[in-house]
């Protein structure tokens, strides 16, 4: 058999998606923010002109800027690891250095990344907007997105990344410059549409230019602790920040039985794309297992085949099966002859499919144990599913 190189740019092509434009970070339906003494459910985008710097009313004359950005990001290979938002915390004043630092030691926490922003106005209308760091921002993206080079390359050369309602809100277009008006007015070339992991969002500009802009410094923070009590950690997070803060639940409800089936994929088909290759093995190996399952397990496991070892503990290839887990489950699938090949996903997926059903995966009552025993870690589970439901709603 051909070993292929896969790449998650190559993974699919990305579903045409619109978002409802909402101010503010918006809570989940059913969910409830952890506020102070009101039940507003917005957190307000403010910028405060920089010491010494007037802010610039959309009339005036803008204000002497910097030149571009001369510090370009890299579209570069997706992240190895992607971490799930589970909670955002928000403070319109910035939380301070050592307010994240004790977050990030909160029992449950295993990763932060604070961001910037405030409310600007873009081509004459308001919006909110995140600064980033693109190396870092990728990896707390939706897998399409975090898959996307051009997104990262535009980002990283300064340009305005906006979600795809907010271009349509806004009339933006690929590859003309707006006036964005915020401490200062500076015009920035609009590059690419996608779809951002944080509510009310409307679009990100790399670190360099939210300086410019004037953006808030460290407005609020992405918290990941797949496995914790978000009920109590919100409460936990809420000390460390104080009252002027809100922190927000991001975690949406995860509905096995809503996750999608696959039906009728041509075996034709497995090598045209991980798409393709998922479904067809959950179809023919694991008949009621979501092909987003084995998405997520690859993902995590290994990008996509980006790292695929050999892990610490001695696991390989796309799937990281151990050579005696292997030697047990490994197929050559797909009707094809000869050996299990560990390295290559035409036999990797389908025997993780195969190895998941046999532990139950195929009925939604028994699937998070059947992750569990795929690796023995609460959070795991929890990531799995989270990431599962991402990828169900970019490719329904």
């Amino acid at each position: 058999m051909i070993l292929l190189s896969w790449r998650r740019a190559a993974l699919m092509t990305v579903a045409a998606a619109t978002c409802a434009s909402l101010t503010g970070f918006a809570v989940p339906a059913g969910v409830a923010a952890v506020t102070s003494g009101h039940a507003d459910r917005s957190v307000p985008f403010t910028v405060a002109p920089p010491a010494g710097v007037a802010a610039a009313s959309a009339s005036s004359t803008p204000a002497s800027v910097p030149g571009s950005p001369t510090t370009l990001g890299s579209g570069g290979a997706p992240p190895r690891q992607l971490f799930v938002p589970d909670l955002i915390a928000a403070v319109p004043a910035g939380i301070t250095a050592a307010e994240l630092k004790k977050i990030g030691k909160l029992s449950g926490v295993r990763a932060v990344l604070p961001l910037n922003g405030g409310k600007v106005t873009v081509n004459g209308q308001s919006a909110d907007v995140l600064g980033v760091s693109p190396q870092a921002f990728r990896s707390w993206t939706a897998p399409a997105t975090a898959a996307s080079a051009a997104v990262w390359a535009d980002l990283g050369k300064g340009q305005l990344v906006s979600t795809h309602a907010a271009a349509s809100r806004l009339h933006l277009a690929k590859g003309n410059s707006y006036q964005v008006s915020a401490a200062v007015q500076v015009r920035v070339p609009f590059g690419t549409q996608t779809a951002l992991s944080v509510p009310g969002a409307d679009a990100i500009v790399d670190r360099a230019r939210s300086a410019q802009l004037g953006l808030a410094k460290n407005f609020a923070v992405l918290i990941n602790a797949p496995g914790a009590n978000l009920v109590t950690l919100m409460s936990k997070v809420k000390s460390v920040i104080g009252a002027g803060g809100k922190v927000v639940n991001l975690v949406p409800v995860v509905t096995v039985s809503k996750l999608p089936l696959a039906t009728s994929v041509p075996v034709t088909d497995v090598g045209s794309s991980l798409l393709k290759l998922y479904q067809a093995s959950t179809e023919q190996y694991c008949p009621g297992l979501s092909w987003t399952v084995l998405a997520a397990i690859n993902e995590i496991e290994s990008g996509d085949g980006t790292n695929e070892g050999p892990s610490s503990a001695g696991a390989l290839g796309p799937m990281q099966f151990l050579p005696s887990t292997w030697a047990e489950w490994g197929i050559d699938a797909f009707g094809q002859t000869g050996k299990p090949d560990i390295m290559n996903p035409l036999d990797a997926v389908p025997s993780a499919a195969r190895m998941l059903c046999a532990d139950g995966a195929g009925k939604s009552a028994t699937l998070s144990g059947a992750i569990f025993d795929y690796n023995h870690a609460t959070w795991y589970v929890d990531e799995v599913l989270a990431l599962a439901s991402e990828y169900a709603q970019d490719y329904p």
